[in-house]
């Protein structure tokens, strides 16, 4: 054999000994790694995202947008497509105005092929990411939930998370109608990242629209009047609903601070909480009303029954006097709930016995949730006879002694205002585009009892009324003030530069078509509920009643 056919022979070998090595080779990566490569191209090449739903519009009852959703985009990243991680963390975390060290740790994941650096980021923002053409650098389709009108009703309407659920308030309540149904989208690329294909495994579906009883021009007016009261009383929160008695439509329900819903966040905790269905309070002498209520309707007093009372009255151990001291005093029932008296109202309260007592207070809804379709409402706290001290029929028939809700007094006063039927308060209007019908209630007080307290009630706002300086021009208002005190938790007694001072009312006494409850927590300076709260239901009133073009009487 020549040199030069050993020298083709050593070729031949060294090609083929190359060939079986690729051989082996390939086949070890065909079968002992073929899982682990296939996931890697998979994850390289292959990304399932979800694709968030449209989230339905909450709109007030004129059709008003409250809350919306408008197009956005998530900015996702392919980390090892980033060839400057460094660089590109730096431009991203400028325009997103997220942190710089987050966004790099982001783009420096080896153990995925897909990351999400910001949720929902508005179009403006989201165009200046794509003008930056970074590789590996994707935008997806989204969208911002947003409150166009920002203040109004903001506790009401709540908030949304970053996934798009629902977190408080109507948000949270009909989380499942305005949420929709997510979808699944899968992305293919080629081997330099470029996408190649986009399909919609399941396509999403848009959430549906509610409409709400809020007008929206009744709640900017409420929220005005409470922001009034605000910058005056300095007062710890305040709380205004009005509502349609005859129908429990709630036509406002504001808050005071108020909360910016695109920056909740900005606000106190204590500000984002709904006042009217979250905190519980003594109510005072607006609960007078019911006590005298019970009384008419179990035979123990007439509207011009008559009674002569000393200046104090002692049940067991307490001593109880008026608000403002006075001598002996010749006062009928009526005359009673108008002046506000406390030994009267007491005296009633004794007339009707513990018993008949409990059983009108928990008649007219107290100790219970109203049901209205609000998240979070509380209870109240209302003590059953057996549990009452020897003095605590000094305490009750005043309001004090127990805790109610600003909505629980808004339905029971309705209650008194359309006639004798208590109804569940409600804001939706409509879901999905069915409208919501109206809870047909159940009879607490007859006719006649609630025409009589109505009577009785307009007192309040004459001139020997604790709310005489209170009118709108054209329109016959009722109504009842409140002051109560607040129990100092340090102590367990009542506390003596602390109060609650309210107004529920509604107008025109002879067809009530309007109720407006305002309650005031801690207001300083004054204090009475005939000074503080009053006010501000007469001028909610003076501005809702013509709007919605009741009939002046």
């Amino acid at each position: 054999m020549g040199l030069t056919d050993r020298r083709i022979g050593l070729l031949f070998l060294a090609f083929f000994g190359l060939l079986a090595l690729a051989g082996l080779r390939s086949g070890f990566l065909g079968t002992v790694k073929a899982s682990g490569l296939k996931h890697a191209a998979a994850t390289q090449q292959v990304s399932t995202v979800e694709v968030p739903a449209r989230r339905g519009s909450i709109i007030d009852r004129q059709g008003v947008r409250l809350a919306v959703s408008e197009p956005a985009n998530d900015i996702a990243a392919t980390p090892y497509l980033i060839q400057d991680p460094a660089g590109t963390a730096a431009k991203l975390a400028k325009i997103l105005g997220v942190d710089e060290d987050e966004v790099l740790r982001d783009l420096t994941r080896r153990d995925t092929g897909f990351v999400y650096i910001a949720r929902s980021v508005p179009a403006d923002l989201a165009d200046q990411v794509a003008e930056l053409k970074i590789e590996g650098i994707d935008l997806i389709s989204a969208s911002r939930r947003t409150y166009p009108r920002s203040w109004l009703a903001s506790q009401v309407l709540g908030t949304v998370g970053i996934d798009g659920e629902g977190l408080s308030g109507l948000e949270y309540a009909a989380d499942d109608l305005l949420r929709g149904q997510d979808g699944r989208r899968r992305l293919t690329k080629d081997a330099i990242g470029q996408p190649i294909a986009v399909e919609d495994e399941v396509p999403a579906k848009p959430g549906k629209t509610l409409r709400l009883t809020i007008d929206a021009a009744i709640q900017s007016k409420a929220e005005a009047v409470l922001g009034g009261v605000g910058q005056v009383y300095k007062p710890k929160g305040a709380s205004a609903i009005v509502m349609d008695p005859d129908t429990g439509e709630i036509l406002a329900l504001a808050n005071w601070p108020r909360v910016d819903a695109n920056d909740p966040a900005g606000a106190p905790e204590y500000a984002r909480q709904n006042l009217a269905t979250g905190t519980t309070l003594e109510p005072g002498s607006t609960f007078k009303a019911f006590t005298v209520a019970g009384a008419l309707e179990d035979g123990k007093v007439t509207p011009n029954t008559s009674f002569n009372l000393a200046p104090t009255i002692q049940v067991a151990d307490r001593v109880i006097g008026e608000s403002h001291e006075r001598g002996w005093a010749t006062m009928t029932t009526g005359q009673i709930l108008a002046q506000s008296s406390n030994v009267g109202a007491i005296t009633i309260g004794l007339r009707l016995g513990k018993r008949r007592f409990d059983h009108w207070v928990r008649k007219f809804g107290f100790g219970e949730p109203t049901g209205v379709d609000l998240p979070g409402e509380e209870r109240g706290i209302v003590p059953t006879p057996d549990e009452y001290s020897g003095s605590s029929m000094g305490n009750l028939p005043i309001g004090q002694g127990l805790a109610v809700t600003p909505m629980q007094m808004a339905a029971a006063y309705a209650a008194i205002a359309n006639g004798g039927v208590l109804r569940t308060p409600h804001v939706i209007k409509e879901a999905g585009g069915r409208e919501v019908r109206p809870d047909r209630g159940r009879r607490v007080i007859s006719p006649r009892t609630a025409a009589q307290i109505r009577d009785m009630l307009q007192g309040v706002l004459s001139p020997d009324g604790t709310a005489s300086e209170v009118s709108v021009p054209g329109y016959e208002l009722a109504g009842k003030t409140g002051t109560a005190n607040k129990v100092d938790t340090e102590t367990g007694e009542y506390s003596k530069t602390r109060y609650i001072a309210s107004f529920v009312g509604f107008a025109p006494v002879d067809d009530p078509q309007l109720l407006c409850a305002v309650i005031v927590d801690e207001p300083q300076g004054a204090y009475y509920g005939g000074q503080v709260a009053a006010p501000a239901f007469g001028q909610i009133m003076a501005f809702a009643l013509p709007y919605l073009r009741i009939a002046p009487k």
